[in-house]
């Protein structure tokens, strides 16, 4: 298929175009990026459909995004995207603003029940028919000049998502719009919400089983492979593997030969960062005891998972009524969060992460189901 392109390779010629697509009800936005050996994703190429054309923005010419930072805010303009969390990152990082109001195509698809968490070239097929060449996601956006076959995949991704949210936005009621737009607005929520380096501890896994004095050297090895990664610009991985990281929290290793036979410990994270590490280890294991992080929360036992499969079909009840995918209702970790807070005799809390709609919809039938449970126990 022929599209009409447009490139756009500098700022004058950006801003030009930034101005005319705020006169427009919507644009489609899609990026190519290439992520690697690098904590950052490095931009390759920014797409923009109009509804008629494809125009390909390059990356490595243009220099002042503020235009486009602005269009990104326009409360106008619905940015219409797929399955967007990396191009997120991309576009946060080139113009340090994040799109708002989101369409995602993909949660668009889930509200009608066309299919949950569907790929793009299949939702495509889906709704307009088409089948779309297989991809070059693998290729390198960072070469120039960029292959015809990239061009024509790039631009085709921007004509056919601006087609997509013209099939689909009719098909939506006023209701399912507006949740999908609330979705979007959490996407960025989340987006913005950056998890504090010193709190990333409680993410890793068997964290619980540590104690208080384990947790603090956890607490910093974790902050630390944070901020290196960033400060170095590579894969968390690269700077200490994460399979490391409960292991040497647990032994706390004193030398270099002992910090050796850590588990998934790479020869290169020795060499470069052995004795530093070293010194981490000892300095936050010695900190005094009311300096530890609190005790982790042990999961929930195997018998909870009954409740949790009956507050989950409360979403799945709702679901069937709207119409809409059952695994955009609850999400696991929505209603385990609600279940700890009061497993197991109550009373319970609805959680931060149910919110919006659901909340509206859903959260006192969640909440009347664990009294029921509680009074029948």
């Amino acid at each position: 298929m022929a599209n009409e392109i447009h490139w756009i390779c500098d700022d004058q010629s950006l801003a030009e175009h930034c101005r005319t697509w705020r006169e427009l009800p919507f644009v489609a936005l899609d990026t190519e990026f290439m992520r690697v050996d690098t904590f950052y994703p490095k931009a390759g190429l920014l797409q923009v459909g109009d509804g008629q054309k494809a125009f390909l923005i390059d990356p490595l010419r243009v220099r002042d995004w503020q235009p486009l930072a602005d269009l990104l805010e326009d409360p106008q303009v619905v940015k219409v995207v797929h399955a967007c969390s990396e191009d997120l990152e991309v576009l946060l990082r080139l113009t340090g603003k994040l799109p708002q109001p989101l369409f995602d195509t993909q949660l668009a698809a889930g509200y009608l029940n066309i299919g949950f968490s569907m790929g793009y070239s299949r939702l495509v097929q889906d709704v307009l028919g088409l089948d779309l060449p297989k991809g070059e996601t693998r290729s390198d956006w960072l070469q120039r000049p960029l292959s015809e076959t990239q061009v024509s995949y790039a631009a085709e991704d921007a004509v056919h998502l601006a087609e997509l949210f013209t099939a689909l936005r009719p098909r939506l009621s006023d209701d399912k719009y507006a949740w999908v737009l609330e979705d979007g607005a959490e996407l960025v929520a989340q987006m913005r919400r950056e998890v504090e380096p010193q709190l990333l501890y409680r993410e890793v896994k068997l964290a619980w089983k540590l104690s208080r004095q384990q947790l603090a050297v956890l607490r910093e090895l974790s902050a630390w492979r944070e901020l290196e990664a960033r400060r170095r610009d590579l894969p968390r991985n690269r700077v200490l593997r994460e399979h490391s990281l409960w292991p040497i929290a647990k032994t706390q290793p004193d030398s270099l030969s002992a910090l050796a036979k850590i588990d998934d410990m790479h020869p290169r994270t020795l060499r470069q960062d052995g004795e530093f590490l070293l010194q981490l280890i000892k300095q936050a294991g010695s900190v005094p005891a009311e300096q530890y992080p609190p005790a982790l929360p042990e999961p929930l036992p195997i018998e909870a998972s009954a409740i949790l499969k009956r507050l989950r079909a409360i979403g799945q009840a709702e679901g069937e009524r709207l119409g809409i995918a059952p695994e955009l209702m609850l999400r696991k970790k929505t209603l385990e969060a609600l279940l700890k807070s009061g497993y197991p005799n109550g009373p319970y809390q609805l959680p931060d992460s149910l919110r919006g709609w659901r909340r509206e919809r859903m959260g006192q039938a969640l909440l009347d189901d664990l009294a029921a449970l509680g009074e029948s126990s």
